[in-house]
C-alpha cells in the first residue's frame, strides 16, 4: 500500500501543508487505492478522478500562492449518498433517483468543500438509508473489509468501508438511529452523531425529519473531531439548525489523550441496553473497556431507564411514518425515474409503475408501515403513542444525565454477520439498532469507537459514548482518551491492526 494512504487525516494535512505532500499526490494515492480494491468492497458508487484531481490542484495553487487554508485543506473525502452534490450523481442508494443530478451541494458538502477538502466519491448505503447492512442498496451490498463475505453494517456502510478499507481517510455520514455509529462499530472506525441540529442537514435527502443527523467518519477520534468542526454550525436553509457557539471538537480530542484525564468521570451503564443476545465476545470487550476506565479513576454508575425498552418498538413507529411522508415526493413528475405503462395510463397508474420499479422491498415495507400508523384512525393509537414513548425515554436521559457525566455501552450488540446470513428477515435487523437508537431518539449526540475484537471471530466491537445534548466536546474529550488507553493496551492504534482485506468477496 502507498504510504500516504495509511496516514491519519491529522497527520497527511500536516504533511500537506507543510509542502511535503501535495494534495495531488494525496488524492492520487486515494484513488489508486479505490482502484486497486474497491471491486472487492464496493464502497462507492460513483467516483470522478478528473473532478478530484482539478479540485486537488486547485488547492495545491492556492496554498502556493499563500493563501491561508483550513487545518484539513488538500486532504480526500468520501461522502455518502445521501448528501447531494452538484458534480456527482446523488441517488440515496435507489434505483428512483439513478443517474440524479443535483443543482446545489448540501451544506455539509459545501463547508467541507470550503475547508479544502477533496472529494473523491459517493459512497454506497442501504436504500435511502433503511437498513442496518447496506445489503439494501439498488446497486449492490458493501463489503466489509475486515472479512470481506461480512457485512459493514448500515446505513452508512460504504463510508465506514470506505475509510477501514483505506480508500478515504475522512467520510461524511448521516445517522437515523445508528446508520453511522453501527457500522463504525463494525468495521473498527469511529463515527459521530452529533446533537440534533448542531450540523445541518439541507441536502440530506431526508428519511425522517425529526431523527436524520449528518455526521463524521475517520479512523481516530482526532480525525473525526475535525472532520465535525469543519461541518458544524447554524445554517439558515435549515429550520432545525442550532444558532449556538460550538466549542472546537478537536481541542476537546487532544486535550483527552492524556488518559488521566478520565480520573472522577461517572461512567452510566444503563442496564435496558445490555440486552438479551448481546455477544459474549462483545460483553467482555465491553467489561474490559469499562475495566480501563476504573483504573484510571474513573466511576461505573449502573443506570436504570426503564423506557429504554420501548425505543426499538417506538423508533419503528415513528420513522416510518416520516418516511412514508417524505418519500411521496417520489411520484414520477417532479424528478426522478418515470415508468409508463404499456399503453399509457393516468398520472396514478405511472406514479404506482414507478414506484413499484424504482423502490426495493425494504422502502416499500417502511411506506406502508408508517402510511398505516399515520392514517385515520391510528395515528393516535401508534404514531402519537410513539411520541410520548420518545419523551419518556428523554426524561429517562435527563434523569441518567443527573446522575454521570456519560453513558456508555457496547454500539452493537453483535460483531459483522455474514452477508445474507438474516436471510431477508428485516427484524433481526432492526434489533441490531437497539443500543444506538434512544440517542437519536432524544436527540443526544453519540460515539463510536473501536475497543477490541470478539474473541469468537475477531471481528471488531465499538464502544458507544453518550452525552447530553450540546456536550459534544465532552464525547471527543473521553473518547480520545479511551482511544490512547486501548492502543497502549493493545502496542498499536486499532486501526493499525486491521487485516488486509480478508475472506471472499461475492456472498
Amino acid at each position: 500500500m502507498n504510504d500516504l494512504i495509511t496516514l491519519t487525516a491529522a497527520e497527511l494535512a500536516a504533511k500537506i501543508s507543510s509542502g511535503e505532500v501535495s494534495s495531488v499526490e494525496a488524492t492520487r494515492a486515494h484513488l489508486d487505492r479505490i482502484a486497486e480494491v474497491d471491486g472487492a468492497v464496493h464502497a462507492f458508487l460513483a467516483t470522478d478522478e478528473e473532478v478530484s484531481l482539478a479540485a486537488a490542484r486547485d488547492i495545491d495553487a492556492r496554498r502556493a500562492a499563500g493563501e491561508a487554508l483550513g487545518e484539513l485543506a488538500g486532504v480526500p473525502l468520501a461522502v455518502k449518498d445521501v448528501l447531494v452534490t452538484t458534480d456527482m450523481p446523488s441517488t440515496s442508494g435507489s434505483k428512483i433517483l439513478e443517474g440524479y443530478r443535483s443543482p446545489f451541494d448540501a451544506t455539509t458538502v459545501a463547508k467541507a468543500r470550503a475547508a479544502g477538502l477533496v472529494s473523491i466519491g459517493k459512497t454506497n448505503m442501504d436504500e435511502f438509508a433503511m437498513g442496518s447492512a447496506t445489503e439494501n442498496s439498488a446497486y449492490g451490498p458493501t463489503h466489509n473489509p475486515w472479512s470481506l463475505d461480512r457485512v459493514p453494517g448500515g446505513s452508512g456502510g460504504g463510508s465506514a468501508a470506505a475509510v477501514a478499507a483505506f480508500e478515504a481517510p475522512l467520510a461524511l455520514g448521516s445517522d437515523t438511529g445508528g446508520s453511522i455509529r453501527q457500522p463504525a462499530a463494525l468495521t473498527g472506525t469511529v463515527g459521530a452523531k452529533p446533537t440534533y441540529g448542531g450540523v445541518s442537514r439541507y441536502g440530506a435527502i431526508a428519511l425522517a425529519s425529526s431523527l436524520d443527523q449528518v455526521g463524521p467518519c475517520a479512523r481516530t477520534v482526532l480525525d473525526t473531531a475535525l472532520l465535525h468542526d469543519v461541518i458544524a454550525g447554524h445554517d439558515r436553509h435549515d429550520s432545525t439548525s442550532l444558532d449556538f457557539a460550538w466549542p472546537s471538537m478537536a481541542a476537546a480530542a487532544r486535550g483527552g489523550v492524556d488518559p488521566s484525564s478520565l480520573k472522577g468521570l461517572r461512567v452510566g451503564v444503563v442496564k435496558q441496553l445490555m440486552i438479551d443476545g448481546v455477544q459474549p465476545g462483545v460483553k467482555a470487550s465491553f467489561e474490559q473497556a469499562l475495566a480501563l476506565l476504573t483504573a484510571q479513576g474513573a466511576e461505573i454508575v449502573e443506570i436504570d431507564a426503564p423506557h429504554f425498552e420501548y425505543a426499538v418498538a417506538a423508533y419503528y413507529l415513528i420513522l416510518p411514518s416520516e418516511a412514508s411522508s417524505n418519500l411521496a415526493k417520489y411520484d414520477s413528475v417532479r424528478f426522478g425515474l418515470r415508468v409508463a405503462p404499456e399503453g399509457g395510463g393516468t398520472v396514478e397508474s405511472v406514479m404506482s409503475a414507478t414506484r413499484e420499479a424504482g423502490l426495493g422491498a425494504e422502502v416499500k415495507r417502511r411506506i406502508i408501515l408508517g402510511t398505516y400508523a399515520l392514517s385515520a384512525g391510528y395515528y393516535d393509537a401508534y404514531y402519537g403513542s410513539a411520541q410520548k414513548v420518545r419523551t419518556l425515554i428523554q426524561r429517562d436521559f435527563a434523569s441518567a444525565f443527573a446522575q454521570v457525566d456519560v453513558i456508555a455501552s457496547p454500539t452493537a450488540p453483535t460483531t459483522a454477520w455474514k452477508l445474507g446470513e438474516h436471510g431477508g428477515d428485516p427484524m433481526q435487523d432492526y434489533l441490531n439498532d437497539a443500543t444506538t437508537i434512544p440517542a437519536n431518539l432524544a436527540g443526544i449526540p453519540g460515539l463510536s469507537l473501536p475497543i477490541g475484537t470478539a474473541s469468537e471471530d475477531g471481528l471488531p466491537v465499538g464502544l458507544q459514548l453518550m452525552a447530553p445534548a450540546f456536550e459534544d466536546a465532552r464525547l471527543y474529550r473521553a473518547g480520545a482518551a479511551i482511544e490512547r488507553l486501548i492502543a497502549e493496551r493493545d502496542g498499536a492504534p486499532f486501526w493499525a491492526q486491521a487485516p488486509a482485506l480478508t475472506g471472499k468477496a461475492g456472498a
